[in-house]
């Protein structure tokens, strides 16, 4: 984990700026987050009407388009919460983007009651994450939020 959930919470929150273009701060906010340690992959989906899509992310290239009931994000869409998973190999319906991927968590970005998009985070090693985790995902979407009101 990075030095401290805080700390990277009031990073976020310090470079974010509603005047930009959305894409320009999920791109910055994707490099803080390629800050903690033992991960290979983060970045986030975006929703549409009928599919999630890449958004900026920091790692391999990465799967383009997930339907909303496939892999490890479109269950996390469809439940609107955050989603812990220890072991990929083991999830039903994983999506193998990357064979690095061992350990997985996805927090959805929620405003009015919509998904709007989903923080992404995959680790190389098994049971990567934990309740700090989520906590700290939980936090910087709701810190996220504002950038999706129209």
């Amino acid at each position: 984990m990075i030095k401290s959930m805080k700390s990277l919470t009031r990073q976020i929150k310090a470079i974010i700026d509603k005047d930009l273009p959305l894409i320009t701060n999920l791109s910055n906010v994707s490099a803080l987050l390629n800050t903690l340690e033992d991960i290979n992959w983060c970045g986030f989906y975006l929703t549409n009407k009928d599919y999630l899509y890449l958004g900026p992310f920091q790692g391999e290239v990465a799967c383009t388009i997930i339907p909303f009931d496939k892999g490890v994000c479109g269950y996390t869409y469809q439940k609107k919460e955050t989603v812990i998973v220890p072991n990929v190999n083991e999830f039903k319906g994983h999506i193998a983007c990357s064979s690095k991927s061992k350990s997985e968590i996805v927090t959805p970005i929620i405003v009015n009651n919509e998904v709007k998009a989903l923080i992404d985070i995959d680790a190389p090693i098994l049971d990567r994450f934990h309740a700090e985790d989520k906590e700290l995902l939980e936090e910087i979407a709701e810190v996220l939020k504002e950038l999706f009101y129209e």
